[in-house]
């Protein structure tokens, strides 16, 4: 009977974010089917967009993911036309997205839970201007096919190249290349794969 009703749930969860959400989400694109393991929180303002591909998978829920998740998956594109870009495949696990200008990730990611990815640090590096300003927005970009471990941390002006590995609890500060394990904070390539 468990099994059924968390099914059920489901299914509703998938037919409300494809059929109903669209319509009073301004901002939210996605092609065909969008995946989801509870409700994810979703925000999007002043002309942000959030664009979600084929077969993307937002999983809010802690009964189906072998680690513990703090929060719900967060979208928020809610900067003046800021942009979140999720490729195909992509599963994203109680993560938050923030996006001040953009933040693109690739196909057939893996985003472990309470990983942490914004492009602006949310205010102004002067002292003067701290509470008044949100600071420069630097785009991120997310290769296909990588990995970021739990609890990790992707900072504004990051590329991470095709194939790579960033091992749980990471600081990413610079760029990391394609086809590589990188870890640590701040993180730094550990070996090639």
């Amino acid at each position: 009977m468990k099994k059924i009703s968390f099914r059920i749930l489901f299914l509703f969860n998938a037919f409300y974010f494809n059929n109903v959400l669209p319509f009073f989400r301004k901002g939210l694109e996605h092609k065909k089917k969008v995946l989801l393991n509870f409700f994810p929180k979703i925000v999007i303002k002043n002309g942000g967009r959030i664009i979600l591909e084929d077969g993307v998978l937002l999983n809010s829920s802690n009964q189906t993911y072998h680690l513990n998740m703090y929060n719900r998956v967060k979208l928020m594109a809610d900067k003046p036309d800021s942009l979140i870009k999720i490729g195909r495949n992509t599963r994203i696990h109680g993560a938050c997205i923030h996006a001040f200008g953009e933040v693109i990730i690739g196909e057939n990611c893996l985003i472990a839970a309470n990983c942490q990815i914004f492009d602006a640090n949310g205010h102004s590096l002067k002292i003067s201007k701290r509470l008044e300003s949100q600071g420069e927005s630097k785009p991120i970009s997310i290769g296909n096919n990588v990995w970021i471990g739990a609890n990790s941390i992707i900072l504004p002006g990051v590329n991470i190249g095709d194939g790579a590995i960033i091992g749980a609890g990471s600081v990413v500060v610079k760029s990391i290349p394609s086809n590589v394990i990188a870890g640590g904070n701040p993180a730094i390539v550990i070996k090639e794969i």
